[in-house]
């Protein structure tokens, strides 16, 4: 090969390499293009992966009602597993574990995933979500597994806020109406003659005789 034709080959091999590390640079860098979320806890133990792990609470620090844990589980073995508990370390506080859309219990497939938290579901609920749970502080989490055990993990306390907002529990519901209470505007029922208020569609009692009340005696009795 001629000198002049192996620093062609040269300088093309550069230009390559140096195109591939601009584009590796513009793709790589970007916490946008990987899909990377600061500060969301993660971690691993054996097959089971945590990610993107939060407590969220009501969106009013005044607000009472329930929290949820979010986030997504990976299962990278061969078999499936369940989800049978999360705790909360130091507060003695219920986790109510459900299926997607409520039912059932929360089993992570073989090689593949599970999402805690937003509609239709898995769901992790703690029905007193205010009790010993503050915003911005992190909570110690531990989650047991059928086949793995148990994995522990460091989330945050978010309020149902921004991008949390869709992944938060629900609004606390309001209180129910006390027996006895001042009837809605409207829902009175009409009074009969007598001053007793009829029944929804009933025909108000006539008062007197047939004749009087314009109704015609057959003949002949």
């Amino acid at each position: 090969m001629s000198s002049s034709l192996r620093r062609g080959v040269l300088a093309a091999s550069a230009l390559v390499l140096s195109i591939a590390s601009l584009s590796a640079c513009a793709a790589g860098n970007s916490a946008q293009t990987l899909e990377v979320k600061p500060d969301n806890a993660a971690t691993s133990v054996g097959d089971i992966k945590l990610q993107n792990i939060n407590v969220i609470t009501q969106p009013d620090q005044k607000t009472e009602g329930p929290a949820v844990v979010t986030g997504r589980v990976f299962n990278n073995g061969r078999k499936d597993q369940e989800l049978r508990s999360i705790t909360l370390a130091g507060k003695n506080v219920p986790v109510k574990l459900a299926g997607a859309k409520g039912a059932g219990k929360i089993v992570v497939p073989a090689g593949g995933a599970v999402t805690l938290g937003g509609k239709d579901n898995a769901s992790a609920v703690l029905p007193k979500g205010r009790e010993g749970l503050k915003d911005g502080e992190a909570q110690n989490l531990s989650f047991d597994f059928s086949s793995t055990g148990e994995v522990k993990i460091s989330a945050y306390v978010v309020p149902a806020k921004s991008y949390f907002k869709e992944w938060g529990p629900s609004e606390a519901a309001a209180p129910a109406a006390q027996p006895g209470g001042n009837a809605k505007p409207g829902a009175s029922a009409p009074a009969n003659p007598s001053g007793t208020p009829a029944k929804p569609g009933a025909t108000p009692a006539a008062t007197g005789s047939p004749a009087q009340n314009g109704q015609q005696q057959p003949a002949g009795h």
